[in-house]
């Protein structure tokens, strides 16, 4: 008897804890989730490529737990976007439940198909929650980007995948009208000449860049109003600014006359590399003007032994050089900052470095012409205390000079030789507006304003990288 009583009472308790799950699922018809956003939103997305994920948060506010009958993309199995619900990949999912007060993850990714329009398009969808017969949509919309896309063809071991750009003669031309993405390295030929419009994009994919070989010339004509962007393929505002997100533009082997006029190149590895196997350095040179070279996981310009002219132009925030100038060379800086606030990683490095030699592959130096590495009227400045690096050995030429330049380095750091250093300005801010926000225009206090070399503004240094006019007030800002 007592051990029926005992069954019966276990019964009870079992039915009485059944019941109160039962009364804990809401199942009122006017209950309704909330969601982190009503309409989750994809910046543009080059056709057939995948985008990000995106995040949604579905909320069940209500103080029981719900269950979602349907779950499901509205566009079906025909739906160009994808979502993923408790880590399960699908198109329509049932019977899901939410505890009060708790919320469930939603991830979104979208993929666009080829279509005619040159133009950005949009692409929709929404995502149907149904609750107790409440029904409940989150708008999907993105914009969709055709293009040209360049995909390896020859894979050679020692040399990264690349195809190689069609020349027809000896020329080839990109414009605005589409942008490019490139797998792989896209390379300008032995006596070909690429020339990229103003306005022209330029997205790079992972590891990926652009080859300038052997007797061939890159010409880059982008205007104030219409610069020529280089960058990676991710176009959503998280990625505005994340480095290291392709490899480089990489200018080798004797390319000749080579001239990039009013373009921004941001987020690689390093921004250009410019570098010989031949020594005539008449064939080995490039012309950089009103440009912006910025956020490079390693180096904004790395040249060796190279001949670069450059004018009002921004190197800014690498994570070890704004400039390394190795090997010798004959480089001129005029109206140009380097500055580097990089804050991604610790950095040790100088901003700009400079040498007169290589290591052979006994680990010894061995000299090289520093034909020229001159710095005229430019502002080199950063977080670190030491900003350039001259290291010289003899036997080779080391004519480098910072003239009417303003300069960070070490108190102990001697710029008494009037060979290397005149008239520069030590150790005084020059108070950028915002350097960790990437505005590095001079504040209307800046200690670099009017402490500029009149002699200097001619030619492309007459108008400022922003077209102010510098002859309509001398001296001009550092």
């Amino acid at each position: 008897m007592k051990n029926i009583r005992y069954v019966i009472g276990i019964l009870v308790a079992l039915a009485v804890v059944t019941s109160c799950r039962k009364d804990d699922l809401l199942t009122d018809p006017s209950a309704r989730l909330e969601f982190s956003e009503d309409t989750v939103l994809f910046d543009t997305v080059f056709v057939t490529m995948g985008s990000t994920n995106h995040q949604l948060l579905v909320y069940n506010n209500n103080d029981k737990r719900i269950r979602v009958s349907t779950i499901k993309l509205a566009g079906g199995s025909a739906s160009r976007f994808r979502i993923n619900v408790n880590g399960v990949s699908g198109t329509e999912f049932h019977d899901i439940e939410i505890s009060d007060k708790d919320s469930l993850w939603i991830f979104v990714e979208v993929t666009i198909n080829p279509g005619s329009a040159n133009l950005p398009f949009i692409v929709d969808d929404s995502i149907m929650f149904e609750t107790n017969g409440n029904i409940q949509f989150v708008k999907l919309v993105a914009w969709g980007q055709n293009a040209h896309f360049i995909k390896p063809t020859n894979f050679v071991q020692g040399l990264p995948p690349y195809d190689i750009i069609q020349c027809t003669g000896n020329g080839a031309e990109w414009d605005s009208i589409l942008p490019y993405v490139i797998y792989g390295y896209a390379v300008v030929d032995s006596a070909c000449t690429l020339t990229i419009k103003e306005g022209t994009r330029i997205h790079f994919y992972n590891n990926s860049g652009l080859w300038v070989y052997k007797d061939a010339t890159l010409k880059v004509e982008g205007t104030k109003e219409h610069p020529v962007q280089f960058r990676g393929t991710r176009l959503e505002p998280y990625y505005d600014d994340i480095a290291g997100q392709w490899d480089r533009i990489w200018i080798n082997e004797g390319s000749v006359n080579n001239s990039i006029n009013y373009a921004v190149i941001k987020n690689a590895f390093i921004g250009l590399q410019c570098e010989p196997i031949i020594d005539d350095m008449a064939q080995k040179n490039i012309t950089i003007t009103n440009t912006r070279i910025e956020n490079m996981t390693g180096v904004g310009i790395y040249a060796r032994n190279y001949k670069v002219r450059a004018t009002n132009c921004l190197i800014a925030n690498s994570g070890a050089y704004g400039g390394a100038f190795t090997e010798g060379g004959d480089y001129v800086f005029t109206h140009c900052t380097f500055a580097n606030y990089w804050n991604s990683s610790q950095r040790q490095t100088p901003t700009v470095y400079i040498n007169n030699f290589y290591v052979d592959k006994n680990e010894i130096a061995q000299p090289v012409d520093l034909v020229n590495c001159n710095f005229r009227n430019c502002i080199v400045w950063g977080t670190e205390e030491q900003e350039i690096e001259p290291e010289m050995v003899n036997g080779g030429q080391s004519n480098f000079l910072f003239e009417t330049t303003l300069i960070r380095v070490k108190s102990n750091f001697s710029t008494s030789d009037a060979s290397h250093y005149q008239n520069i300005y030590l150790n005084n801010d020059p108070n950028f507006k915002s350097p960790y926000s990437n505005d590095f225009r001079l504040d209307t206090m800046s200690y670099a304003k009017d402490k500029g070399n009149p002699a200097y503004v001619t030619g492309a240094a007459i108008f400022d990288l922003l077209g102010i006019d510098r002859t309509a007030h001398l001296p001009p800002d550092l």
